[in-house]
């Protein structure tokens, strides 16, 4: 495979929106409605969110979005990597941006929120392989037996 280069996204750009509309078709496939904390495109253009891709030879692979939920602290958001491109190490690119994003933006602490599923397996391994490790819920969140929260310090 050729670089992985990471690049800012906008949420209505047509592959961004093919790629979200994939994450949350699965997500929403895997999840109930009460526990799906999927991020909707409008979201994305507020303030305090910034969406990524990863990018080969052009073509959109995966996407993860920041959003800062106070002055030193940040939450990972909407990681996935398209299907056909997993295993070829997008998710942990995609991963290793946004944390260098959150660098960037002086930012101290990275949150998340992932399912239990078997099907979440490969990310929250990712997760633990970058130094991620369970929290209890963090910001909004409340406990919800279908959801780990995992955090670190950057």
């Amino acid at each position: 495979m050729d670089a992985l280069t990471p690049s800012g996204e906008d949420p209505f750009a047509p592959d961004v929106q093919t790629v979200l509309e994939r994450h949350f078709d699965l997500m929403r496939s895997l999840t109930p409605e009460e526990g799906c904390h999927v991020i909707q495109p409008q979201r994305f253009a507020a303030e305090g969110v910034t969406l990524m891709g990863i990018r080969c030879n052009g073509v959109l692979l995966g996407i993860g979005a920041l959003k800062k939920i106070a002055p030193d602290h940040g939450e990972l958001k909407s990681m996935h990597t398209l299907s056909e491109a997993r295993g070829q190490g997008v998710a942990r690119a995609m991963l290793l941006a946004l944390i260098a994003k959150a660098r960037e933006e002086g930012l101290t602490r990275l949150s998340l929120e992932t399912g239990t599923a078997r099907e979440f397996s490969p990310a929250r391994s990712l997760y633990l392989s970058e130094g991620f490790a369970e929290c209890p819920p963090f910001a909004d969140y409340k406990p919800y037996p279908l959801s780990i929260y995992m955090t670190r310090t950057l």
